[in-house]
């Protein structure tokens, strides 16, 4: 089974270069049946790296871009009128596909926004009086831009709880960006194979679901969570101003997924302190509110996490 996620991984290699935080985050939101936010500046393969996974899985693939004039319209579709025919039909959107991406949210207004809460968490969409049920696999990835403040808009905590990932991508290395340089002004890249199709992507989710989590490992999750919550219950009161509303209860679900998912792309069938670790960050980051006083002092929802993670015990 794990043979078939390297061969997505190669498939993906051969038009990105480096960010395999990105790519293993993008796989295990698609291996839970979850959706992913990434937050980076321009030019680091978010775009490519999301067209490169639906080509190599054979998944229908379409882009979004959100910009203040964007209606919910243009992402969901519409009744249109037929003349000829003296009645209303349905035009669909892009949202009507396996692999969205939401290109730089944060642009388009919250109106907007709410309009993927439906399809992200009901895999429904409605138009009209009508509501369509969207083919499986579905996936969002959004993408937002922390460059720029003017002309963007701040996701509504709602709408980020409904992400179960949120990666910050940070710069390729010297050696990877001579050889994307290198690459580019050749055109020397070649052509992703699809290595993987729907009823084999259905085998590798039943597969993560099998994946053992010892109960120790389980109450520990369940602990990182409620420490974000009550902090002060784990000698954490330094950071109790600091946050206002801790890790919502969608936490909990979400990471009992997704460290399986990290156990399981790494070739094990149990999952360890170690997975819960390498992915809480991205679990936990978006859905933790700070207070002003963290705003305002610099703290960031980072370092809260982290500080949770050296306070509560490792079983």
């Amino acid at each position: 089974m794990i043979s078939k996620i390297e061969n997505v991984k190669k498939e993906v290699a051969k038009v990105v270069v480096g960010q395999e935080k990105m790519i293993d985050s993008l796989l295990i939101a698609l291996l839970c049946e979850g959706h992913i936010l990434i937050e980076g500046v321009p030019g680091l393969a978010k775009t490519t790296t999301v067209n490169a996974l639906s080509k190599a899985l054979g998944l229908d693939f379409k882009r979004a871009q959100f910009t203040p004039d964007l209606l919910p319209s243009d992402i969901l579709g519409a009744e249109i009128y037929d003349p000829q025919n003296n009645q209303f039909k349905i035009k669909k959107g892009p949202i009507f596909t396996n692999l969205l991406l939401a290109d730089e949210i944060n642009r388009a207004p919250a109106k907007v926004q709410s309009a993927l809460l439906e399809v992200m968490q009901e895999k429904q969409v409605t138009i009209g009086d009508t509501t369509f049920k969207i083919d499986l696999p579905f996936f969002v990835m959004a993408t937002q831009n922390p460059v720029e403040q003017e002309g963007v808009y701040q996701l509504p905590e709602a709408q980020l709880d409904r992400f179960m990932l949120k990666l910050v991508v940070g710069y390729n290395s010297k050696e990877e960006e001579l050889e994307i340089a290198r690459r580019i002004s050749s055109g020397n890249f070649e052509t992703i194979e699809p290595v993987l199709d729907k009823d084999g992507l259905n085998a590798l989710k039943q597969a993560v679901r099998e994946v053992h989590v010892d109960a120790e490992v389980e109450a520990y999750m369940i602990e990182l969570v409620n420490a974000t919550r009550f902090p002060d219950q784990y000698g954490l009161d330094e950071i109790k101003e600091y946050i206002q509303f801790g890790a919502s209860p969608r936490v909990s679900i979400d990471m009992f997924k997704a460290v399986k998912a990290m156990a399981f792309m790494r070739a094990k069938d149990f999952v360890t302190p170690v997975d819960v670790a390498y992915i809480v960050k991205e679990l936990m980051r978006h859905r933790i509110v700070l207070t002003y006083e963290a705003e305002a002092e610099g703290v960031t929802t980072d370092e809260i996490i982290q500080k949770v993670l050296e306070a509560v015990a490792i079983p």
